[in-house]
Order: C-alpha cells, then sequence, then structure tokens
C-alpha cells in the first residue's frame, strides 16, 4: 500500500533509498523531536446500549508504537464505527481508555484538521500527545463527499496536517485496504512508515496469502460481506486455499445466494448494511456459490432470536422472520474437524452477534477451535480479535 511506501525525506536516521515497494519501520528513521501522524485503528466494539468499551484489544495494540514514539509530538487519528451506524461516537472515550493504558495524559482534541486541532498540534513539545476526533466526522473521509480516489492529497486533511507534520507512521493495518485522506493521502507529502503493529500484521498475513502451509482453512464472517467475499475469491484464484468457511451475516448472504430464503427481514437487513455496494456483492455471492461451492463451508443450522431468547433453526424450517443471530451445533461439529486439522487457519470476523451474550456461542467456539489448532492460527478482521 501508498501508505507504507518510501518517499523522498528529509528526515534524521538511517534511511533505504526511496522505492515505492519498500516498507519502513521504525528501525530505520530516528524520529525524537519530531511532530509525526500516527494513524491507529482502534474502531473498537461497544456495549450496544452503554456504549462502554467491550474489549479494548485495539487500544492496547498500539501501545508498543507509542512507546516508541516516546520523544516525538504524537498526533494520533482513528475512527470508530462508520456515520449512520449506533457505534459511530466521538474519539474522546478512546483517548481516556488509551491514555489509562499508556499511563500518560493524551489531550483530546473535538476537531480534526480545523483551528482547534491545527493549534493543539503547533503548541506540541516532545513526548506530548494529542488524539483528534473521528476523522470519519469530516466529510472527506467517510461518505457521499468523500474525496475520489487518487485525490486524497490534495484534500483539507492532508494538506492542514501535513503542513505542521515531519512523518506518518501507520498501524490501521485492519483499514489499510480503503482509500481515504488519512489512510492513503499523506504517501506524497512526507515520509510513510509502519508501525509495530503494521509490521508484524504483514509478516503473518504474508504467509496466509502466499505460501500457507496445508490443509489451509479460512473462517470469513462479520458483517462486511463485499470485503470477506473478495478475500475468498483472492485466496481461491491463487490456489492456495482448502476450505472457506462462511459465518455471520456473510454465512447468511452465501445462504441466500446458494438458493436458501433466509427471510424478507434478514434479506433487507443485509441490503441495508451493504447500501450501495450490495449489487457488485451479489455478483461475487452468485459467483461463489455458482463456480466454487465445492471450496464452500456453509452454515448447516443457525439461531435466531425469537421473543428475546435464542432459538435453534434447521435450514429446512427456513424462511424466517427472526433474525439471523448465529451458527447452531451441527455447524459447530461439522466444522471442528477442518480446523483443528488444518496447518493454517485464517479467521476474519465473528461468527455472531457476539454484543449480546446469549448469541456469543458460534464466536467463541470457533475461538476455542482455533485454539485447539496446532498448525499456524491467524486472527483478525472486524471485532474478532477483540
Amino acid at each position: 500500500r501508498r501508505a507504507c511506501s518510501a518517499s523522498t525525506m528529509a528526515i534524521e536516521g538511517p534511511l533505504v533509498p526511496p522505492n515505492v515497494t519498500t516498507v519502513l519501520s521504525l528501525d530505520d528513521v530516528r524520529l525524537a523531536g519530531r511532530t509525526v501522524l500516527y494513524r491507529t485503528d482502534v474502531n473498537s466494539p461497544l456495549h450496544p446500549s452503554t456504549g462502554a468499551f467491550l474489549d479494548d484489544s485495539r487500544l492496547r495494540s498500539t501501545l508498543e508504537t507509542l512507546r516508541d514514539l516516546s520523544d516525538a509530538q504524537v498526533v494520533i487519528m482513528g475512527h470508530q464505527s462508520r456515520p449512520g451506524k449506533e457505534d459511530f461516537t466521538d474519539m474522546s472515550g478512546h483517548c481516556d481508555r488509551l491514555s489509562r493504558l499508556l499511563g500518560q495524559p493524551i489531550q483530546f482534541v473535538s476537531d480534526v484538521c480545523g483551528d482547534e486541532a491545527l493549534s493543539a498540534i503547533e503548541a506540541l513539545q516532545p513526548g506530548e500527545k494529542v488524539f483528534l476526533d473521528n476523522v470519519r466526522m469530516h466529510p472527506e473521509e467517510y461518505g457521499p463527499e468523500k474525496v475520489s480516489e487518487n485525490d486524497e492529497r490534495d484534500s483539507e486533511i492532508v494538506t492542514k496536517l501535513s503542513a505542521l507534520a515531519d512523518a506518518y507512521v501507520t498501524d490501521a493495518f485492519g483499514a489499510s485496504h480503503r482509500n481515504s485522506p488519512t489512510l492513503t493521502g499523506f504517501s506524497e507529502e512526507m515520509p510513510c512508515i509502519a508501525g509495530r503493529l503494521m509490521n508484524n500484521e504483514i509478516r503473518a498475513l504474508s504467509l496466509a496469502v502466499n505460501d500457507p502451509p496445508r490443509p489451509y482453512v479460512a473462517i470469513l464472517g462479520g458483517a462486511k460481506c463485499d470485503d470477506s467475499l473478495r478475500v475468498a475469491l483472492n485466496l481461491i484464484d491463487r490456489g492456495v486455499v482448502d476450505t472457506i468457511v462462511m459465518v455471520g451475516v456473510v454465512g447468511n448472504l452465501m445462504l441466500w445466494a446458494s438458493g436458501h430464503d433466509i427471510g424478507s427481514d434478514n434479506k433487507e437487513f443485509i441490503r441495508g448494511t451493504m447500501g450501495d455496494e450490495f449489487e457488485k456483492t451479489w455478483q461475487m455471492a452468485e459467483r461463489l456459490a455458482t463456480d466454487h461451492s465445492e471450496l464452500l463451508f456453509l452454515p448447516r443450522d443457525l439461531a435466531v432470536e425469537a421473543d428475546g431468547q435464542r432459538q435453534l433453526l434447521e435450514l429446512s424450517a427456513l424462511p424466517t422472520q427472526h433474525p439471523i443471530y448465529d451458527i447452531g451445533f451441527q455447524t459447530l461439529m461439522e466444522m471442528r474437524p477442518l480446523i483443528t486439522g488444518a496447518n493454517c487457519v485464517l479467521w476474519n470476523g465473528p461468527a455472531s452477534y457476539f454484543e449480546l451474550p446469549e448469541f456469543a456461542f458460534g464466536t467463541i467456539e470457533i475461538l476455542n477451535m482455533c485454539a485447539e489448532a496446532t498448525g499456524v492460527t491467524i486472527v483478525g478482521g472486524g471485532h474478532t480479535s477483540a
């Protein structure tokens, strides 16, 4: 990605020759006394009623990089969810939690690139940190007014922030497939460096994508169906995967594409979640169901919410008027030997609406299976690792 590419730079420390395929790490540069833009992916699972953190793993994952930047002036950027979602919030809670984890005061700024943010950045001293507000609150970053691909460097966010910074460090691996000003806009403006988390993720995923030990099982779940289906097709096109397990909303979509009527409400939920991406995603789902069904493992049974209770549902009982929130026991029993017998497992996205305790079962059981597996296990994506 451009967000980690080397760039012509004037900065103290040993440097490799500029090359767009080179990934610079914190070991390649010295950033003491410099102003650093630090893009994180701290998008965290929040309680649907209270907004409290259900897990702070993503915040904890930034600590190693932040400690390595202890002598720099650090401007922390991140996002939480996206506009229109219930968990779309400002970053004040993230700032408070990160400050406690790091054991150091971090100033929260209720701004992204306006006067308040710029003044706070200009006032930074070595060792100090500010946390900008949710970057997706800025229309250039996300939504109908988002800047077009390849125009990110000309955005207000990049223009204003790059004028005050010396380097850009990213640990936003989970969002690095996206084009937006804070993810890909700074690469031609300043040195762009991979943080500790980004380096670790690249090493792990390189194994899973390029030369995984076989048999190789990919578990794709969560609600980001477009991303998951692209991953599935990429792995199939590379010829490196033996089985693709589809769970969560991804699994429900694939059941639908395979001819099962999952019910009008569940179909509308998928359409609403996908928005403008639905038609392209549906085409990918149909291609997978038609051309690659032999590689797919889809749910054998489901769990729905009926009158506030968990209720098991056989596929033969479809369609259902109830929301599908989890996979069932039969699915888990047939899935177990695939996962525990694999030499490489890639798990991306939860199997269930795990924020509700009665529907966390499927996700927890898959986690237990991955823990039992003796091969390489890589967990990530969405809120899975949390």
